[in-house]
């Protein structure tokens, strides 16, 4: 990866005590031109992988993108109160009765709100937190996306139990019965495919995770073809959700789906470098200052142990960017109070400099800081709050 130059973010956040982090407007919105140019399908944010309302809204605003795809309904429900969009697919099924009973209160959150279901009992939380006469809720039906070339192995995210055309169409049917509830949309998460780097771990692995993309690809456009033609026998769907930022091309080739799923790719965390088909810029890093030198070659930085979700594995850990050449130390890692960096560009760092670093995931680093710092060149454009900064945590 050729890395740029720290001096703009430097002059940008001169009078700026870190840690502090900075979103590289020209990488985001150059981001969010990729993905449209991938994609041939009006292009969902999720939310979860950007988590500041300034940038949701700046996306949003761009051609090629339309609705957001939130991560819980308390969310959803506060993105539409604070008029960031009237069109939100939660993307996980929700058992939260307070946030239940204010969406069946609330006339605008019912019209621009669909929950996710995958069995009748998400009906039934439904029915228990609101009683069986409440209004109508728009619902999105999910579609296990995972590959299953043996009866015995599993490739992709543990999600729904909706696997088949069949399912599908029954628990679609079960739900049109239903009073209370109308069916609107359709969803469909490839993770194997979306969130799964094809270009690491060496050349046998590259070979065979390729491999497994193009075979599960293959599948599900059959699958999914006739899980949604199935579907739509029984109601009249508004949408049909699929992919990922890793997946665009894939995805979007598929004509049963009508929109694309995507949010790391504004971002470009460490994760997401270890693709063939797109390499995003890095738009968000957090600087941390050099607080001690304890030897010539090692600098040891003030906190930093921002270690994304997921498998415990060195992948997780923050990545040192800028100045080149700097890496972790193996049995210190990175530290709540303190993160060792050591390597050539260790030698002319001083007390006082700071070091730039990536996180492993996209909208994560936004559960750190309270605010991001817009940058433009080599000034700050704005500073705005992060959903931490708002006083929202939906996790």
């Amino acid at each position: 990866m050729n890395l740029p130059d720290a001096t703009a973010f430097e002059l940008a956040t001169k009078d700026l005590d870190p840690p502090l982090a900075i979103v590289d407007l020209a990488a985001f919105d150059a981001n969010a031109d990729d993905l449209v140019r991938r994609a041939s399908k009006p292009i969902r944010v999720v939310s979860k992988s950007v988590r500041c309302r300034t940038l949701l809204e700046r996306v949003l605003a761009k051609p090629g993108f339309r609705g957001v795809m939130s991560y819980s309904l308390a969310e959803a429900l506060w993105l539409v109160e604070c008029g960031t969009s009237e069109d939100i697919v939660v993307a996980y099924p929700t058992v939260d009765h307070a946030a239940l009973r204010r969406l069946a209160a609330d006339d605008r959150a019912r019209a621009a709100i669909s929950i996710m279901v995958d069995s009748p009992e998400h009906l039934d939380v439904v029915d228990s937190a609101l009683g069986l006469e409440h209004p109508e809720i728009r619902v999105c039906l999910e579609l296990d996306a995972s590959w299953r070339p043996l009866r015995s192995l599993h490739v992709g995210t543990r999600r729904s139990p909706v696997f088949t055309p069949r399912q599908a169409r029954d628990f679609a049917a079960t739900i049109e019965r239903r009073p209370g509830f109308r069916l609107v949309g359709m969803m469909a998460y490839e993770g194997q495919i979306a969130g799964f780097p094809d270009a690491t771990g060496g050349r046998a692995q590259s070979t065979v995770v390729q491999w497994m993309q193009r075979k599960s690809a293959a599948e599900l456009l059959r699958r999914r073809g006739a899980a949604v033609r199935a579907v739509r026998e029984v109601a009249d769907l508004e949408f049909v959700n699929g992919g990922g930022t890793g997946s665009v091309e894939v995805t979007g080739s598929d004509a049963s789906v009508t929109e694309i799923a995507a949010g790391s790719g504004l971002i470009g965390p460490t994760l997401f470098d270890g693709y063939t088909r797109f390499h995003p810029r890095p738009a968000a890093l957090f600087a941390l200052p050099v607080v001690r030198k304890p030897t010539r070659s090692i600098a040891t930085l003030f906190s930093g142990g921002y270690v994304a979700s997921g498998p415990a594995q060195p992948s997780r850990l923050p990545s040192p960017y800028l100045p080149a050449g700097l890496k972790l130390l193996g049995l210190e890692g990175a530290g709540e109070v303190q993160t060792p960096v050591t390597g050539k560009g260790a030698r002319s760092l001083n007390v006082g400099d700071r070091v730039w670093l990536r996180h492993a995931k996209a909208g994560e680093l936004a559960e750190r800081f309270t605010h991001y710092h817009l940058i433009q060149g080599d000034r700050v454009d704005q500073t705005v709050p992060t959903y931490r900064g708002e006083h929202q945590n939906f996790g």
